[in-house]
């Protein structure tokens, strides 16, 4: 059997800041749209695209992959940090023309798009490779979840350090304007700080791999990267669990991105909007870590797990589309009815995302981790991408988006109910260390 060492603590440490930072950026301007179209003249479109930047930015995702599977998790780590700290800076430089600076905004977020692939694919090679197989479920949930805790943060840091605009024409003096886009400057500061700090941590220390590997799965050969692609295409069973898992996570953070512009028409407001996107993110958060200690505690469960999580999804979503709904269901729109039903589809898609991880992992297995869960992130990313494509052209009317929410948590659901599960990775662990 293998060794584990305390730092495995340390690179996990490492790697959710790096995570954590990589959302935050990511999600910095949906939450002040309305300041931000005020201070930089940013269009209902350039917001748009702010955040479309994100899965753009997963466009090279297969050469992360490839870097990882070739030069480990150093390299990439620092590739990535670098692209993010770059990015950061991009989006500070003090540049007295708008145009020029908004170009700069955009391409500072393509940049930290950029780092997407690397902090979204990479929990489970790190888990496998720095933690015992009792630890790596709940290792994998800490390093993917923090990636959305960052865009949960967002929620809260945007509309803390940036004002609102005032309502009234009158109102909005200069003095006013020039007072938002200060505090907008001083955000961004900010984070270029956090991200450069982060970049220098991981210079100074972020091995690649330990001295022994912990468990005999992290010791063993993996396929090569071209035979890895071919063993994924060719797997029915991966390619029907990637499906469940890349179309209601990709539908749903589609919808999360927009969450502001779709709960604008039954009046709510942009604060409360922010609550709501902060909530179901941070339960998703700790359900998913407690749901993937659980996981680590009593093996072979993972498919009854999701079973659960997306029973829940599916109940949620459809009663928040039927609130909605206000015309045809008369069901009571309240704040707290809004509330409940988007944070509980929240908690139960958010926290899904490390059990899948782990499910791909074991059943591809020995197709190396980054691969398995690099291919289905991307196609997440592709149905993210075709529903705000969608969205562009059909941005009055958003029935037609929240019915897309309780189909697609059904149809996964249906897909992990008709899949075979098997442990390939844990029975090598479990067997022959033993």
């Amino acid at each position: 059997s293998g060794r584990v060492y305390g730092r495995r603590w340390l690179v996990l440490l490492l790697f959710s800041l790096l995570s954590f930072a990589q959302g935050l950026v990511w999600n910095t301007w949906g939450p002040i749209q309305n300041s931000a179209r005020l201070a930089f003249g940013f269009s209902g479109w350039d917001i748009a695209l702010l955040v479309f930047w994100g899965p753009i930015g997963f466009a090279p995702c297969f050469f992360f992959m490839w870097l990882m599977d070739k030069k480990g998790l150093r390299v990439t780590v620092l590739l990535t940090s670098s692209l993010m700290v770059l990015g950061a800076g991009l989006r500070c430089v003090p540049v007295s023309d708008i145009e020029i600076r908004k170009k700069l905004i955009h391409g500072g977020q393509l940049l930290n798009g950029l780092a997407g692939p690397t902090v979204m694919n990479a929990a489970p090679f790190l888990s496998t490779t720095w933690f015992s197989p009792d630890e790596r479920a709940t290792a994998t949930a800490i390093a993917s979840l923090l990636n959305s805790l960052g865009s949960a943060a967002a929620f809260l840091v945007g509309p803390l350090v940036v004002p609102p605009p005032n309502g009234t024409a009158l109102l909005l003096s200069h003095s006013n304007t020039q007072h938002i886009k200060d505090r907008i400057e001083a955000m961004l500061y900010a984070e270029f700080g956090m991200v450069s700090l982060i970049f220098s941590a991981a210079l100074a220390y972020f091995p690649s791999r330990p001295p022994f590997p912990p468990s005999v799965a992290a010791a063993s050969q993996r396929l090569s990267y071209r035979r890895s692609f071919c063993r994924l295409l060719s797997n029915f069973r991966f390619l029907m669990i990637a499906l469940a898992y890349a179309i209601p996570l990709g539908v749903f953070s589609g919808w999360s991105g927009v969450l502001d512009l779709i709960l604008t028409p039954i009046h709510v407001s942009q604060v409360d909007a922010g609550w709501i996107g902060f909530w179901s993110i941070v339960g998703g958060c700790v359900v998913g870590i407690a749901m993937a200690r659980f996981a680590d505690f009593i093996r072979g469960m993972l498919k009854f797990i999701l079973l659960l999580l997306l029973s829940g999804a599916t109940l949620a979503s459809t009663w928040f589309t039927l609130t909605c709904l206000t015309t045809v269901t008369h069901l009571p729109l309240t704040t707290a009815t809004l509330y409940t039903s988007c944070i509980l589809l929240g908690i139960f898609l958010n926290s899904s995302v490390p059990i899948f991880f782990e499910l791909f992992v074991e059943t591809v297995y020995p197709v190396p981790e980054g691969i398995s869960c690099g291919v289905v992130t991307f196609l997440s990313n592709v149905f993210m991408g075709v529903l705000l494509f969608f969205l562009t052209f059909y941005h009055t009317e958003f029935s037609w988006f929240n019915w897309c929410l309780p189909g697609s948590c059904l149809l996964s659901l249906l897909l992990i109910l008709c899949f075979r599960e098997s442990y390939d990775r844990l029975y090598l662990d479990v067997v022959v260390s033993v």
